[in-house]
């Protein structure tokens, strides 16, 4: 038989809202979702032992450090069996690499543009072999290439946000090489374009806090 909870044992709401960094009403939302339960009541207060709190760290595990939704928190911390629990952890995970390779994309495109020197940035040379490549691809419906601006190792200009050497247009500077005229580009076909996912979207409740004016009860 389990040990009787003393009263030292046990938070108030507005304690473990505090301690937890969260709202009262963020709690009681919580216990609508099945994440949190109370151990008792005191009058209409709510109070929470050790191992409830235990339960809500656990969900605080999958919604802020796993960035899950409430909703998909819910459904791993209501799974009954290890598989359920790793089909659901699995199918996150992979819409998150999804996500993190399309920001990478973003990234070495920005840096690269940061990069350029020249009033036209179409005159870029590289950023002009892109355009004229993408609306060929678009002309002719085949997948353009949205890899064109990814080092091919890490530590080359655009890794982690560093932006490109500047570079100017061929008018700019006699070194550089003629550039290759509109019809000889020819996009390349050994890549496959990203597969479309949904954005991932956080419905936790609002957490705008609020002061407890002095006197007056305790929430429950």
């Amino acid at each position: 038989m389990p040990a009787e909870v003393t009263v030292k044992d046990l938070y108030s709401i507005s304690e473990v809202a505090e301690a937890f960094g969260l709202t009262v009403p963020a709690l009681r939302f919580y216990e609508e979702r099945g994440l949190l339960r109370h151990s008792e009541r005191r009058g209409r207060v709510r109070y929470y032992s050790r191992e409830d709190l235990a339960r809500l760290a656990y969900a605080q595990l999958w919604h802020d450090d796993g960035m899950l939704t409430l909703a998909e928190t819910s459904a791993i911390v209501g799974s009954e069996k290890v598989e359920d629990r790793l089909g659901l952890i699995t199918a996150q995970r992979d819409a998150m690499l999804q996500r993190i390779e399309k920001l990478n994309h973003a990234v070495a495109v920005l840096s690269h543009m940061l990069g350029c020197r020249t009033d036209d940035a179409l005159a870029c040379p590289m950023t002009g072999e892109y355009i004229r490549g993408r609306v060929d691809a678009a002309l002719n419906s085949t997948p353009h290439v949205t890899d064109f601006f990814l080092p091919d190792e890490p530590g080359e200009p655009g890794e982690l946000g560093e932006p490109d050497e500047p570079h100017e247009s061929p008018e700019s500077s006699e070194s550089h090489e003629p550039h290759e005229s509109h019809d000889s580009y020819e996009p390349h076909e050994s890549y496959e374009p990203h597969k479309p996912h949904k954005p991932h979207e956080m419905d936790q409740p609002d957490e705008c806090r609020g002061a407890r004016p002095e006197g007056s009860a305790e929430p429950s």
